[in-house]
């Protein structure tokens, strides 16, 4: 496919068929009873609590459904032990839609140490195990099993990240794509608004899934098509890749299952390729061989346009948890409840993280006047709200109307990200409309703050001063939350984050922001540790930052290999995908793999905690710091041990019955559609 500027053939609601709207979507017969509903036509099946919301993504795609006129129905956590919940609502019309929610549901119920959460942010009450593990999957299985001639339809960020061959942490093991194992018919990967809409068309217009195979964000199996070209990504002693450009119809060949089970070049080599081929402007389609069948991508989906933003967010969402969950608190709608979404996608390419392999990194933004609506709405019927916005953002805060300056250039880039090594030239940074959106919802009538609680990115920060004054002045509550995530270059490469002189930077002009509007507010900066390329000494030195700049973690955060992300083919294989991967001339990377090693990381991000001291102590004679050792400023750890402390260092904590085990903030893993 040549690189053009890629536009939709039709705007997402240029069918829509609209009906009156449900006050929910059905979660029972009897609310269908209630509506004069003999049958849904779709029904969707998910993982997470039905909270009718933007911010979740089961609502959004079932009031998209409903606005084409589709009578759409949610069976939420149903119990997985049997078919027998899957058909509360009947037999649907057109076809089952499976998601495992906002979260991989192993990201949801582990932590980054295997160690099973007691708690779940997405259940009434908070309460955990109310999902299966991999419930895409048993979700999918039991649907099939209550009506096995019904279309299955997977989507969400689940099946989106584990679209093809893919490492399971939890397993340890290389895992096949989750539409062969979910036994389903059409997988739908990242923001699905325009696939979903088109699936549903032309299945309910009579068309077999399998004649769906030109709708973008699809994944299915099917053989290649006669006429098209295959290019061989699959061949690791070939040094392009896959890469190279032919006229006509091409495919781009990825290392097959088999392959990337065996070698872990050819795992990296798939990972390469597959994040190499994102941009919808240029992106080709990819097809990868499990078993006797070919697992087909089409190229990613097109972003939506601002008015088609503006669209899916002013659908008639009731903005509140079904009524069958009465009282209970479902901790993550009480988390976004008065925050505000204004733009999707991210452009940073950060190597830990999934946002750009789910959302993209070409940013979707709304109008100024669909999120001032929005604002209005939470002012005039959301129970509890005092005037206080609680974030105003998205993937990244300050992203908001961000873009390649020119669209020619943006469909022909094949950079993974837009500001690493250093922010490309071609990159409009301004940061004016963000400051006027903020300037207006702070106009809005009842709005006493707008708090920003999304990650800011600090290097885009520095280059808008008056953005820095602005947020400072007026969006920061004490503390703003940032995320350099490391000190020392060479983790940072493997992250593809920029060197902390540029977080240095920002906290000056912080600093001075907050000094000059008579602030007394502070920085509060993450880091993680056990990221892949990160040596002992790094964390040592990062230990010393934090102490001579004074900084104590209460909660630390330790590298999660999320499925499909970069750095996850760094943690499995040891190579860089980052640069080109072929037999003999791939770039390696050490992964921090042992449970000793990647404690030892945490213990010197916490390098305050009398219970890490043994242990700190330990490694800095093996590392010959001896020197570090004492009471002095510069040293990190004092040489005797306070009584009644360190006890649990070196030993297996014991776990009692029910009992709940140390929590820790992930980053790189979002709460997302």
């Amino acid at each position: 496919m040549d690189t053009q500027i890629i536009t939709a053939d039709k705007p997402l609601m240029a069918q829509a068929r609209p009906r009156k709207p449900a006050p929910f979507l059905p979660m029972s017969r009897a609310e269908m009873d209630a509506l004069g509903w003999d049958a849904c036509d779709i029904v969707l099946v998910t993982g997470d609590a039905y909270v009718d919301h933007p911010s979740f993504g089961m609502a959004i795609i079932g009031r998209l459904l409903e606005a084409q006129g589709f009578r759409v129905g949610i069976i939420a956590q149903p119990d997985w032990h049997s078919a027998e919940p899957f058909r509360a609502l009947g037999k649907p019309k057109v076809f089952f839609g499976v998601t495992g929610g906002n979260m991989d549901s192993m990201v949801n119920r582990y932590t980054a140490d295997r160690r099973l959460r007691h708690d779940d942010a997405y259940t009434a009450g908070g309460e955990g195990g109310k999902r299966p593990d991999r419930c895409t999957i048993v979700y999918a299985q039991r649907c099939r099993e209550a009506f096995k001639d019904v279309p299955i339809v997977l989507g969400g960020i689940e099946a989106s990240l584990r679209r093809i061959a893919h490492y399971d942490y939890w397993s340890d093991k290389v895992r096949r794509s989750v539409l062969a194992d979910a036994k389903a018919d059409l997988l739908l990967y990242g923001n699905a608004e325009r696939a979903v809409v088109e699936v549903a068309q032309r299945l309910a217009a009579g068309e077999a899934p399998r004649e769906l195979d030109d709708i973008r964000g699809v994944a299915l199996f099917r053989r290649v098509p006669e006429g098209y070209s295959e290019l061989h990504a699959d061949d690791l002693d070939s040094a392009d890749e896959g890469a190279s450009r032919k006229p006509g119809a091409t495919v781009i060949r990825l290392p097959a299952l088999e392959q990337v089970e065996q070698d872990r070049e050819a795992y990296a080599r798939a990972s390469r390729v597959l994040h190499r081929e994102s941009n919808p402007g240029n992106a080709r389609p990819l097809v990868q061989r499990h078993g006797d069948r070919d697992l087909w991508l089409n190229p990613p989906p097109i972003p939506l346009t601002t008015e088609e933003m503006d669209a899916v967010y002013d659908l008639p969402y009731a903005r509140a948890p079904h009524p069958s969950y009465g009282e209970a608190r479902i901790p993550a709608w009480e988390m976004i409840k008065f925050s505000v979404t204004i733009m999707r996608g991210c452009f940073g390419g950060c190597t830990f993280c999934s946002i750009t392999e789910h959302e993209g990194r070409i940013i979707q933004n709304r109008s100024e006047g669909s999120i001032l609506r929005e604002i209005e709405k939470i002012r005039d019927k959301t129970p509890g709200f005092t005037g206080v916005i609680s974030d105003i953002g998205g993937p990244t805060a300050n992203m908001y109307r961000m873009a390649c300056k020119d669209p020619k250039v943006e469909a022909a880039c094949r950079r993974p990200s837009c500001v690493f090594p250093e922010i490309c030239p071609n990159l409009n940074t301004s940061h004016d409309d963000l400051i006027r959106l903020y300037r207006k919802v702070r106009e809005t009538r009842g709005i006493k703050k707008v708090m920003v609680a999304s990650g800011v990115r600090y290097d885009l920060a520095v280059e808008s001063p008056e953005y820095i004054k602005e947020l400072v002045t007026h969006h920061v509550g004490g503390y703003l939350k940032i995320a350099p995530e490391h000190t020392e270059r060479g983790p940072l490469d493997k992250m593809m984050k920029p060197g902390i002189g540029a977080y240095d930077r920002f906290k000056r002009m912080f600093d001075a922001a907050a000094e000059q509007a008579g602030k007394k507010y502070y920085l509060i900066p993450y880091f993680i540790a056990a990221h892949p390329g990160t040596t002992d000494e790094d964390m040592m030195n990062l230990a010393l930052w934090l102490k001579k700049n004074r900084y104590r973690a209460d909660q630390v955060q330790t590298f999660l290999p999320s499925p499909m992300a970069t750095a996850t083919a760094m943690y499995h294989t040891g190579v860089n995908p980052l640069r080109g991967v072929r037999h003999g001339g791939s770039d390696k990377v050490d992964a921090i793999k042992g449970l000793r090693q990647r404690r030892l990381h945490k213990a010197f991000l916490r390098y305050h905690d009398p219970d890490n001291w043994p242990v700190l102590r330990e490694a800095l004679i093996e590392m010959g710091r001896r020197d570090l050792i004492g009471s002095q400023p510069h040293q990190l750890v004092p040489a005797h041990q306070p009584p009644g402390t360190g006890k649990a260092a070196g030993t297996k904590r014991p776990v009692r019955s029910g009992g709940k085990t140390q929590k820790f903030t992930t980053k790189g893993v979002r709460l997302m559609k």
